[in-house]
């Protein structure tokens, strides 16, 4: 079952989309966690240089396929194009909402 994603993601990803650092920065919480390619970035500054970091290299754009609700879990299935072997490819984006903010995201196949 597909759900309607909350605005905070749904301006995270049209962001992403944009590569506007500053604007995808804005749902994560202060303390938020990102897991991804087998790093862990905590707290505001580390998940800007993953930002910044991910964006220069692989400058992905994403399509929603698919969006599913457990309570404050988001599961969103994304087809990412940008400049990696296999673009474009399915990755699902787990996130963790507290307070109206993302407080976990991890990404992965």
């Amino acid at each position: 079952m597909t759900a309607t994603l909350p605005q905070l993601l749904a301006d995270y990803f049209a962001a992403k989309n944009r590569h506007d650092i500053n604007a995808m920065l804005i749902p994560f919480s202060p303390d938020a966690t990102v897991k991804d390619e087998g790093k862990t970035h905590r707290g505001s500054d580390a998940i800007r240089s993953w930002m910044e970091e991910t964006t220069r290299k692989y400058r992905v754009t994403v399509e929603v396929a698919e969006a599913t609700a457990n309570g404050d879990a988001w599961r969103i299935a994304g087809i990412v194009s940008g400049n990696f072997p296999g673009s474009p490819a399915t990755l699902h984006y787990n996130f963790t909402l507290a307070d109206n903010r993302i407080a976990l995201l991890e990404i992965g196949a």
